[in-house]
């Protein structure tokens, strides 16, 4: 235990306080020196190791959290990520450190669960591009899908999935999921249908991908996984970019095997100028924005920040990472 007064805390996450300014005001009067990332990005490991080489705490973004980074900070006893991701940060070395780490489960399921009903619903209809036409004085004639009794499938089936399933319930559609971690009791509530892995890929209209980077899972969607895919259907992707290999949803999509994407998660990001995905009019593209809704940043502002000063003076944090669940 330390006196929390004289600690150092280092928060790099570019929405931390952002909506609620009393966040960084309470954190600021309860420690002896918060230093945050001035990038307005996330960290890369040399840039990281600067500002927490000397850090009690952490409250991490999407930083580049690799061994060289944990290592150099020779006092952190607790990284608090300001999320649920967790593929950019070396938890074993964490663990050889003794230090601790947590997340925020939960806190922003509700606001990514709103971007993914927003991409199917644009995804059914040309909205955007009707819009812009719109404004430059056209006045076109569009066409769309309905989404009622199309099937929506959910890959994976936790904190977000289960709120995708809840907002879609009014719409008419069938939903079907597949994880390996299956909650039938929820599923049941939701009217989800459970289906393996080879039903939902196959049988699914609009594909929306709700499962962490794992070995299993980095690269799940390449060109075998899209070819299996139904002729027309989408992709959408509010998860990580490593789940899927861009080079060939480009090229399914170019092909018209797929009718389209939704992505707000890319391997790189920002991705590359000459991504091939966007330059395709059927992919909508997005900044990795799913969980920056006022209510979500501050959920997981308030979280990160309760479980890093719990840490610090001794006591076990409420979200620590040995009990994280899938979302």
């Amino acid at each position: 235990m330390m006196d929390i007064k004289k600690a150092k805390i280092a928060v790099t996450p570019t929405s931390f306080g952002k909506n609620d300014p009393s966040l960084k005001t309470c954190l600021e009067s309860r420690v002896g020196e918060v230093a945050y990332n001035q990038t307005g990005r996330p960290l890369k490991s040399s840039e990281l190791i600067e500002l927490i080489s000397d850090a009690d705490g952490y409250i991490a973004g999407l930083d580049e959290i690799d061994s060289a980074a944990i290592k150099s900070a020779r006092k952190l006893k607790v990284i608090s990520r300001y999320g649920v991701g967790l593929d950019n940060v070396d938890l074993e070395t964490a663990g050889k450190q003794n230090i601790v780490v947590t997340y925020t489960p939960g806190a922003n399921a509700s606001a990514v669960a709103d971007l993914v009903v927003a991409f199917i619903l644009l995804l059914c209809r040309p909205i955007c591009r009707a819009a812009e036409q719109t404004r430059q004085g056209e006045w076109p004639r569009t066409n769309g899908l309905s989404l009622e009794k199309k099937t929506v499938g959910l890959y994976g089936f936790g904190a977000v999935a289960k709120q995708v399933a809840q907002k879609l319930s009014g719409f008419g559609c069938r939903i079907i999921a597949f994880d390996v971690h299956w909650d039938a009791d929820t599923a049941k509530q939701l009217n989800v249908e459970f289906v393996d892995k080879t039903s939902i890929i196959k049988e699914s209209d609009f594909l929306s991908l709700h499962v962490p980077v794992l070995e299993e899972t980095r690269a799940l969607v390449d060109s075998k996984f899209l070819e299996a895919m139904k002729t027309g259907s989408f992709l959408i992707n509010t998860a990580r970019g490593e789940l899927v290999d861009e080079s060939s949803l480009a090229e399914v999509i170019h092909s018209g095997k797929l009718a389209g994407a939704a992505l707000d998660a890319f391997q790189s990001e920002p991705p590359e100028k000459d991504n091939p995905l966007l330059r395709l009019p059927r992919v909508i593209t997005t900044p990795h924005m799913g969980a920056h809704s006022e209510d979500a940043t501050n959920r997981m502002g308030w979280m990160a920040v309760e479980d890093c000063l719990a840490v610090l003076a001794g006591n076990a944090p409420a979200h620590p990472v040995r009990n994280m669940r899938r979302d």
